[in-house]
């Protein structure tokens, strides 16, 4: 009985992010939003857009593009959605990728930088 719990135990810590940073990957991801809103062209806004959704989702997340670059993967997390503390900051930060997305489907600059700085604030509002 013994060796059993002990498996189960085992399994849970391997299943766990055990190492992830969810302050960095907020951290991160809320400075490629912010760098996003500030950029004159708009493929640099996707660009940091990208980024930051990529903190967000994780490797295995929808909208992750490895292509694009990780700035989070020193973190060592399944992404800032995943590892979120609470519902409620999960949810915040879905809204946060949800922003993100929209920025970087569209080819309106006014428009991607207003939903990179609506993806950087949704993000500071789960901190």
């Amino acid at each position: 009985m013994k060796k059993i719990a002990l498996l189960a135990a085992c399994a849970a810590l391997i299943a766990t992010p055990a190492f992830a940073d969810l302050t960095a990957e907020l951290s991160v991801g809320q400075t490629h939003a912010g760098m996003a809103a500030t950029q004159t062209d708009v493929a640099m806004v996707h660009t940091h857009l990208q980024h930051a959704l990529n903190c967000l989702v994780g490797p295995t997340g929808a909208g992750f593009d490895a292509g694009k670059g990780n700035p989070c993967a020193k973190a060592f997390g399944g992404g800032a959605i995943a590892d979120a503390a609470s519902p409620a900051q999960k949810t915040k930060l879905e809204a946060a990728a949800a922003s993100a997305k929209a920025g970087i489907a569209s080819a309106d600059l006014a428009a991607a930088q207003k939903d990179a700085q609506a993806t950087a604030d949704g993000i500071g509002s789960a901190k």
